[in-house]
Order: C-alpha cells, then structure tokens, then sequence
C-alpha cells in the first residue's frame, strides 16, 4: 500500500473536540478499508495567502493539520465526502512516489537510492562533446592576428 499525506485545512474557529472527531472519522474509514494512519500532525493556526470564501464569509486563517497513511489507492475517491464537510475550507491528498516499506528497505545496497537516469560525466573531457561544435579559440587568434596587422 502507497503512503498518503492529507492535508487537511479547517475553520479557525473549530473546537478542539469537533477536530478531534473529525480526524477520527477519518481515521476509522481509513482502518475500515485496511489501511494505517502513521502520523498526525498539527501545526496550529496559519495565516492564508489569499481568502478562501464559504458560505459564511470570507476565510484568512484557518487550523492546519496532516494525516500520514497508508491506504489502498482508491483512498482519494473514497475521501471525496470530505468535500461535504461544513468545517473544512479545503483537503488535499498526496502521495508519496518511490518510498520503500518493510523487507524493501533493508536492501544490502547502500547505494541503490542514487537515481541512475543521470550520466556521470566530466564536465571537462570533450567525450561527450558535439562534433559540429566550432572551437571559438581559433576564431578569437584569427581577430588578433588581423588587428596586430
């Protein structure tokens, strides 16, 4: 199972137990379709870049918190009841690319994390060089030689 983060960006006015039960709903649909919530995390009051409009007025802070999980990849389809969800201003749901999990990690190769579509190359040899590449030096010794003329 992939690795999710859900953002989840409440009203600034929400009570601490309306948020807690929040995360718990969707922590209980999580662990009801097999999946693990690894990590919450709250980072308090944030102030906005621009507005976010709702109903009941225009928005400038708001509670954000970070759900880490591990869950089916339908995950985001399933989510989308957050969408009804009067507390919310807005969710996000990412998912994390190229993580590693249980026997996956433990691999005898340290070295098997470096990306291998990059070519190591010296950027001073000409091995790769183009051949239709003019030598600017030959150029720059003829201007002289005609100006010492």
């Amino acid at each position: 199972m992939p690795l999710y983060d859900c953002m989840l960006l409440l009203k600034p006015h929400v009570k601490k137990e309306a948020l807690a039960d929040l995360v718990a709903r969707v922590g209980k649909h999580i662990y009801s379709r097999n999946g693990v919530l690894t990590d919450i995390k709250s980072f308090g009051n944030v102030q906005l870049g621009y507005g976010i409009k709702k109903l009941d007025g225009r928005y400038y802070q708001g509670q954000l918190m970070q759900m880490t999980m591990m869950a089916t990849p339908n995950i985001n389809k399933e989510l989308h009841y957050l969408n009804k969800e009067d507390r919310l201003l807005r969710w996000l749901l990412v998912k994390h690319r190229d993580t590693k999990f249980g026997l996956e990690s433990l691999d005898d190769n340290p070295w098997n994390d470096e990306p291998d579509a990059f070519q190591r190359i010296n950027l001073y040899s000409n091995e790769y060089s183009d051949e239709d590449e003019d030598d600017d030096r030959d150029e720059y010794d003829a201007d002289q030689e005609q100006k010492k003329e």
